[in-house]
């Protein structure tokens, strides 16, 4: 840059110096001028151009004149100006960026010319804004506000309020599901069922064997064979195939048993194909029907996820079909003895040995692999439905048990159907959000609690509630008067067809997103809502208030979570006992395993409930009982095994065979040729061959 007369620059510089210190003191030399002075150069500038003048050899008295004075006055105050202003227009135009500049640099966080953090602006700088207060539920004010700000926090605190769940409504929650627990075990026809299961005893991690396990549990069917290595590790193969279309509405109950019977069989011929064939080989030469042997046979344990009537351990009739399934003809039979009849005419080596509850299996898969002197008192389900079964002691089932049981332990596993609890909704929250979902369900009014806690319910809650809240114009909430009120630089619109204007087009996958984003702009939020609701280019306020509901639903199904199993823990009675060091709670599901701290926010209201306090929690164990379905089925086969006398099995084996023989056709239909034709066809042949024959002769 050229300077003015006397060997100057407009800054007093005759030298160059680096970049960075030159770019510092052109920013801080407009505000750093004294004020009547006397003097026309600010002192530090002044100083540093003698300094120069004295290194050239150009040292003297000479001061500027008048003209030189006033030029550089006003140079100075233009180029401040200019300054100023090109910074004001860099940050306006930097909140018109296109949005996906803005995204590579969160995303990616490449050093960038255009990253806002470069460009700070002191207050005095920047004209005055409107700002939101921090009030709940936003973590940090954002970093553009916008007018209606203030209308969205507040709007979003009332929201939030609603799914508020203290620590008294806990208490009152505890106490009203310990009563409809107890008049489950007096009755039949009651909110929580109360099933006895025939299941009288559970495992403890010791036990060895190979058993097998299916699970018919929707359009899948699963075979697994499970080794118990006892020591609370199991070794598990399985196959998995695709039910067909056609068989799930079969015009009889043979068609669907009779292709779960067979995938039985290639399973065993393909994993353990030794025993089978060995099996096939005694099959004519063995002393017991059919070549069967006690000690070759596998015992399986049936998981069937659908309504029954539970008779016996291994008997159960079906209430009624559910998941897509139609096949009228098996609804009030034995679902285990279909199966068992289609096993033995493929004459395979296998018993159904149990009929099998998944929420059951969560408790028997926990007993075995959890370590330590504990005993395993709960199963529960938290994920797409909710469900709990526990150890109960059999004198206070005093509703009658059909069917036979072993009575020696004194206990007997209890199915809770616990998603039913409170159906008259006698202490249950009940938000409008509440009473729309469950009038839009396919079963109003029931399953009142499930409907509040699982993973099937939550999303739609979620959606009602933030449609509730984008229906009133003050928030606009998911919409912007123009780019400038968005930190993205976009407006944000909503496509026509997004799941958050469908009924159950929200799915609860992105509350789990929700709550693990705690990033200062919620980019993974904010780009999880594009993606899968079609929000396209949402706010930094809309991530937060969308946050702040999800989190607030999911916190009330926590705590509610926390009411079935708090309730569970004091019926059992065993918090006072001494010799329990360690309750165990077996969980399954994907709340308790992918929605952040869910178990955290269990544990916080466990600690609130009267009767377990700090000191009761410290005894309470939530761990994660992996395969209900597989390894569980496997448990309650061995534990049926174990309920087994000798020669039960044999005896069983026989009646199946009888009833399989009786099943078959008994009349056989009448020949179009009655016996007495035949003879006398076959008299005739014979005499024309003795006389052919002698006629030969003669020739």
């Amino acid at each position: 840059m050229s300077g003015p007369p006397g060997g100057r620059s407009l800054l007093g510089r005759s030298t160059p110096i680096g970049d960075g210190q030159e770019r510092r003191e052109q920013v801080a030399a407009p505000g750093a001028w004294p004020r009547n002075t006397g003097t026309t150069t600010p002192p530090r500038v002044h100083d540093a151009a003698a300094a120069a003048t004295r290194r050239h050899g150009l040292e003297g008295d000479a001061e500027p004149d008048g003209r030189t004075t006033t030029w550089t006055l006003l140079s100075a105050v233009a180029l401040a100006a200019v300054v100023l202003l090109a910074l004001h227009d860099a940050k306006l135009l930097l909140l018109r960026l296109p949005s996906p500049v803005f995204r590579l640099q969160t995303g990616l966080q490449p050093f960038s010319l255009f990253n806002p953090r470069l460009f700070f602006l002191s207050p005095a700088q920047t004209e005055p804004e409107p700002v939101c207060p921090n009030l709940a539920p936003f973590a940090s004010p954002p970093p553009v506000s916008r007018p209606l700000t203030m209308a969205l926090a507040d709007e979003t605190t009332r929201v939030v309020s609603r799914f508020d769940f203290s620590d008294a409504d806990v208490n009152r929650h505890v106490g009203e599901f310990l009563r409809q627990m107890d008049e489950g075990l007096e009755k039949d026809g009651t909110s929580i069922s109360q099933i006895p299961t025939y299941v009288t005893g559970v495992p403890n991690g010791t036990e060895k064997g190979l058993y097998l396990a299916v699970d018919l549990g929707g359009t899948n069917f699963r075979v697994c064979s499970i080794t118990l290595n006892g020591d609370t590790t199991f070794n598990l193969t399985y196959n998995k195939v695709a039910i067909p279309k056609q068989l799930m509405v079969a015009k009889t109950a043979k068609e669907l048993f009779a292709f779960l019977a067979k995938q039985i069989e290639l399973f065993l011929r393909e994993h353990h194909a030794d025993h089978f064939e060995s099996h096939v080989r005694r099959r004519n030469t063995s002393s017991t029907p059919l070549g069967y042997r006690d000690e070759h046979i596998f015992r399986l344990g049936f998981t069937f996820s659908f309504p029954v009537k539970q008779l016996g351990i291994n008997k159960g009739r079906l209430i009624r079909w559910t998941k897509g399934f139609d096949i009228p003809d098996a609804v009030g039979k034995d679902v285990c003895a279909l199966l068992q009849d289609e096993i033995d005419r493929l004459r395979l080596p296998v018993k159904v040995a149990a009929l099998v509850n998944d929420t059951v299996g969560t408790l028997m898969a926990r007993s075995y692999t959890s370590t330590g002197k504990h005993r395993s008192i709960l199963g529960g389900i938290f994920g797409t439905g909710t469900n709990g079964a526990y150890i109960e002691k059999t004198a206070n089932i005093k509703k009658p048990i059909e069917g036979s049981f072993d009575a020696s332990t004194g206990d007997m596993v209890v199915n809770t159907e616990w998603g039913s609890f409170d159906n008259q909704l006698n202490v249950l929250p009940a938000t409008p959000w509440d009473q729309t979902l469950d009038a839009q369900s396919v079963n109003p009014g029931f399953q009142m609690f499930e409907k509040r806690v699982s993973g099937m319910f939550l999303g739609e809650i979620v959606r009602l509630a933030v449609l509730d809240m984008m229906k009133n114009e003050e928030t606009s909430l998911f919409k912007d008067l123009n780019s400038s009120f968005n930190d993205w630089g976009t407006t944000t619109n909503i496509s026509p067809q997004s799941g958050m204007l469908k009924a159950w087009g929200l799915d609860s996958a992105i509350m789990s997103v929700a709550a693990s984003d705690n990033s200062p702009e919620l980019s993974t939020l904010r780009q999880e809502l594009e993606n899968t609701l079609q929000v396209y280019n949402p706010s930094l306020e809309d991530a937060q208030a969308f946050k702040a509901v999800a989190g607030a639903v999911a916190r009330r199904a926590a705590r509610l979570s926390a009411v079935a199993i708090g309730a569970v823990v004091l019926k059992t009675g065993k918090l006072d006992d001494p010799a329990e060091e360690v309750l165990d709670i077996g969980v399954d599901g994907s709340l308790v395993e992918h929605y952040p701290f869910f178990r955290d926010m269990i544990y916080e209201a466990l600690l609130a409930i009267n009767g377990i306090g700090p000191e009761g929690v410290k005894k309470i164990r939530i761990g994660i009982a992996k395969d209900g379905s597989g390894v569980g089925a496997a448990l309650i086969a061995l534990v049926a095994q174990r309920m087994e006398k000798p020669g039960d099995f044999l005896r069983d084996l026989r009646k199946d065979i009888k009833r399989t023989m009786d099943s078959m056709p008994s009349t056989v239909d009448e020949p179009i040729i009655q016996p007495t034709t035949l003879l006398a066809v076959a008299g005739i042949v014979g005499l024309v061959a003795i006389a052919a024959m002698w006629w030969s002769r003669q020739r």
